[in-house]
């Protein structure tokens, strides 16, 4: 199988590119992160970690994303760097 992920040229700022109708929650259960996404969350989620990944973004570039910012009501912070 093979996917196709749209993902934005790092540019000197990170773009996230969203799918329509993503739904996203991240939440914090006994110490283990519970991260709970419909397929267009998920392929959202993996066009960032994509975008990150390219060469040319800097070690430590990061991505916040809280209920205030792309996560469903009730989610913790969720932040994904590159390390």
């Amino acid at each position: 199988m093979k996917a196709e992920v749209e993902i934005q040229p790092y540019d000197g700022s990170i773009h996230l590119t969203w799918t329509e109708g993503f739904e996203i929650i991240c939440r914090e259960d006994h110490g283990a992160v519970h991260i709970r996404a419909n397929a267009e969350g998920l392929k959202s989620l993996a066009s960032l970690c994509l975008t990150l990944a390219q060469e040319t973004v800097p070690e430590y570039s990061h991505v916040h994303l809280d209920e205030f910012n792309s996560l469903e009501d009730g989610s913790v912070e969720l932040i994904i760097e590159k390390g």
